[in-house]
């Protein structure tokens, strides 16, 4: 009984061993196939549509200024990741925040603290690092722990204490409106990646 039980123990150790090891695996491949496009995102000006239940922004990305925070934006927007997320964090005249897992329909996690399992570095001192109106921004809990958290600046009047500390890496170029619309709950319906051109 007791050999049977140690068994039972080994065979459940060798489990959990092997789904750690899988798990690291997969976010090796994450993090390899994200810095590969980091390499090659400098070159491209890219613009993305991000499709509400208020309506269409596009956006321009700074990729020169902030080629991580795109290049994961620009991965997580391809594998459909944003789409059907919510907007968890409306603060009128400040800004609207969106893209985190936890608020997406089924759901448990309490918004605004979910990630993609990984975290990426803030890039601060590029010229675009200013915090404007229609201004997209990285949200974090601190310092280089930014996911797939992002924010839209409502204006300037409160936002000047975010440069620095948050990493602008792109600005919507048409359907600023649409910023003024979304309330607490609206959803994004898809995020759509133009077409990448060589600069």
């Amino acid at each position: 009984m007791q050999e049977s039980q140690h068994r039972m123990d080994f065979q459940n150790l060798s489990w959990v061993i092997e789904l750690m090891r899988l798990r690291v695996a997969i976010g090796l491949v994450s993090i390899l196939g994200l810095l590969f496009f980091v390499a090659h995102i400098k070159d491209m000006h890219m613009t993305g549509k991000i499709n509400t239940s208020k309506g269409t922004m596009t956006v321009n990305f700074y990729s020169v200024d902030a080629p991580k925070a795109v290049a994961n934006f620009v991965k997580l927007a391809k594998e459909g990741y944003y789409d059907g997320l919510a907007f968890h964090r409306v603060i009128p005249n400040f800004m609207i925040q969106g893209g985190c897992p936890n608020t997406r329909e089924g759901n448990s996690g309490m918004p605004g603290t979910g990630g993609p399992g990984y975290t990426i570095d803030c890039e601060l001192d590029g010229d675009n690092q200013y915090h404007d109106r229609g201004v997209l921004s990285m949200a974090h809990a601190g310092r280089n722990t930014g996911g797939s958290q992002f924010f839209i600046c409502h204006s300037r009047d409160n936002t000047a204490h975010l440069d620095g500390n948050h990493t602008c890496f792109g600005k919507v170029i048409d359907g600023d409106e649409v910023i003024d619309q979304i309330a607490q709950g609206d959803r994004i319906t898809s995020v759509v990646i133009e077409d990448a051109e060589v600069a």
